[in-house]
């Protein structure tokens, strides 16, 4: 794929580079609800994940309480001013292509927030891994399977 993600090999060289866009594929909220994550400040929220994550709004309501539903890849997560405290939440995702999705991200503009990548065991699986902490405070968990 280019650079672009329009599925074009690039050539480098002799050699093809094969660029892999990341994808999120499952979203596992830490609370057990991904669709009602707790932002203190919805419209000050909202920026970072469209501009920096890559998510899309798919809609926003005003009732009971301010809320926004996002989607991106085949995932979808929700936010919302519901009183919550978003230090004690936020979501897992299940990613194919982690380190494009890092490069993803620091292109995006993301800075202090990502933390290393690292392996971590889950229910005996290894997982590629990293974190981020959105500036309204909730937890991002990026993992990706690994093979055996």
């Amino acid at each position: 794929m280019d650079q672009a993600g329009t599925g074009r090999a690039r050539s480098s060289g002799t050699e093809k580079e094969f660029v892999v866009n990341a994808t999120l594929e499952k979203a596992y909220g830490y609370r057990g609800d991904t669709l009602n994550l707790p932002v203190p400040d919805l419209a000050a929220a909202l920026p970072f994940y469209q501009t920096v994550l890559g998510f899309r709004l798919l809609s926003r309501s005003e009732t009971p309480h301010k809320s926004a539903v996002l989607t991106r890849d085949q995932v979808q997560i929700g936010l919302a001013e519901n009183g919550g405290d978003s230090s004690q939440d936020g979501c897992a995702f299940h990613v194919l292509g982690l380190e494009s999705l890092v490069a993803e991200f620091k292109a995006n503009g993301l800075e202090k927030k990502l933390s290393a990548i690292d392996i971590e065991q889950r229910d005996g699986v290894a997982w590629k891994v990293f974190y981020v902490v959105a500036p309204d405070g909730l937890c991002y968990w990026f993992g990706e399977r690994q093979a055996g």
